[in-house]
């Protein structure tokens, strides 16, 4: 949660993805301050970064098997400075979740989430239901019926401990619901899982490699 404490929604470091899709000459920062082009990432990354979608389903459609969200750790925590991006003030409870989203069928992680959850603002039973780890949220959300959107609010990059090996991508985003800002979650995708960027084939179809006539 310390990571979100006092950063206004006009910071200027925040995302170039906040309104478009594509923004010419882009860029994006690592955790040392770098810049980094987007046009450098890979496509499929960059979309990742920018849908307002559920990421699960997107992630289910390209690696072509279905994906899991399993819950590392779930806790409430009471704030100890203020986070505006979801109006949260200092001394207010907040559920604070870890998850991953793992291939079923490869068994890899294809993301790790950190979320916020403002659960005085939620339905009764969405509440219990997320409470009780059932479902992942953007799934629990759809299942819902619940009017909501999301909100890209930041990008970057982080690096391991030696600040090379390991760099992930993340973003952070605010889900809106009721017309209220509920939930802050910050998505982490693997560089090196997207790189080669190619488009999948479902099992036993493989790409078309015939040619095109003379």
């Amino acid at each position: 949660m310390r990571r979100y404490y006092g950063r206004p929604l006009d910071d200027p470091s925040m995302s170039p993805f906040r309104c478009d899709g594509y923004v010419a000459e882009g860029q994006i920062r690592d955790d040392r301050g770098e810049p980094i082009p987007l046009a450098a990432l890979p496509p499929f990354l960059r979309a990742l970064l920018v849908t307002d979608g559920t990421v699960t389903k997107i992630l289910e459609a390209y690696f072509w098997e279905p994906v899991a969200v399993d819950t590392l750790e779930q806790r409430f925590e009471t704030a100890q400075a203020a986070v505006p991006w979801i109006g949260l003030t200092p001394g207010t409870r907040c559920l604070v979740r870890d998850a991953r989203l793992r291939g079923v069928h490869s068994g890899r992680a294809f993301a790790e989430a950190l979320s916020l959850i403002r659960t005085e603002l939620i339905p009764e039973d969405f509440r219990r239901r997320l409470i009780d780890r059932e479902i992942g949220i953007g799934a629990l959300i759809r299942d819902s019926g619940l009017e909501s959107y999301r909100e890209v609010l930041d990008v970057g990059v982080e690096r391991d401990a030696e600040g090379e090996v390991g760099e992930s991508v993340f973003r952070t985003y605010r889900i809106i619901i009721g017309g209220h800002p509920v939930i802050l979650i910050t998505e982490r995708f693997a560089l090196a899982l997207f790189q080669g960027d190619t488009p999948r084939s479902p099992p036993g179809r493989p790409s078309d490699t015939r040619q095109t006539p003379a």
